[in-house]
């Protein structure tokens, strides 16, 4: 089966790469491996970081692309099946097998360019994924201002636009939580709640569409908050 996957990502490059259409040159390309290994990725798959695939933020999933490492010329063909990468100033994940045809496993991060041979059609039937749904109640008198609690319940149900949460601070004592709500707040964040599991409370922006995430990323690292979780619902 890994074979004939490959062979079909492999036609349909050849057969669309005369309509490829340049997406950007020149930015960022990280790759992601191991950890991930043996999990969902956003569109439903398991991730195989032997398979030829990719990470973007909105990118439609089945896109094929072609991905071209600047400093080598050399190129590799991947399908998209996942979001992100969230992290600042990086445009798109590959898969470790991709990472290695373009020569980036060292440095972890190289400067490409992203060509779409064909785009991908997502909807209804793009996959499914775990997504909370929250039950809120009033903050406590203690807090200082308009910050939620609330209890994350999975289940399963399909997903059309993936939602995410941004995980900013993880505390053992409540106070430090609620000092860390308190600046996000002040910063101008909104959609601040504590969410408590086995004593621990972490203060989250929380259900944020996938086409807001960098965006917000972008505000927390311009206001001092460098340290963050991005979560899917």
């Amino acid at each position: 089966m890994k074979k004939l996957s490959l062979i079909m990502v492999l036609f349909v490059a050849a057969a669309f790469s005369v309509f490829a259409e340049m997406y950007k040159a020149n930015v960022e390309a990280s790759y992601y491996a191991d950890k991930f290994h043996g999990r969902k990725t956003a569109n439903g798959e398991i991730f195989n970081m032997y398979d030829f695939t990719a990470a973007h933020k909105t990118i439609p999933f089945n896109s094929i692309l072609k991905v071209t490492n600047i400093a080598n010329n050399k190129s590799v063909t991947v399908r998209v099946n996942d979001r992100g990468p969230f992290v600042a100033g990086r445009e798109i994940d590959l898969s470790k097998a991709a990472a290695q045809k373009l020569d980036m496993l060292g440095s972890g991060t190289a400067q490409v360019s992203i060509e779409i041979l064909q785009r991908g059609a997502e909807g209804k039937n793009s996959g499914s994924t775990p997504k909370s749904t929250a039950t809120a109640k009033p903050a406590p008198s203690s807090a200082k201002a308009d910050v939620t609690e609330e209890v994350a319940v999975l289940k399963e149900e399909p997903v059309e636009d993936l939602r995410w949460d941004i995980q900013v601070g993880s505390f053992s004592e409540r106070a430090n939580a609620e000092q860390l709500a308190q600046k996000l707040l002040k910063a101008g964040f909104k959609n601040v709640v504590y969410q408590k599991a086995e004593g621990i409370t972490r203060v989250v922006i929380r259900d944020l569409p996938t086409a807001n995430v960098q965006g917000i990323l972008n505000q927390l690292e311009e206001k001092g908050f460098k340290e963050y979780l991005v979560k899917k619902r």
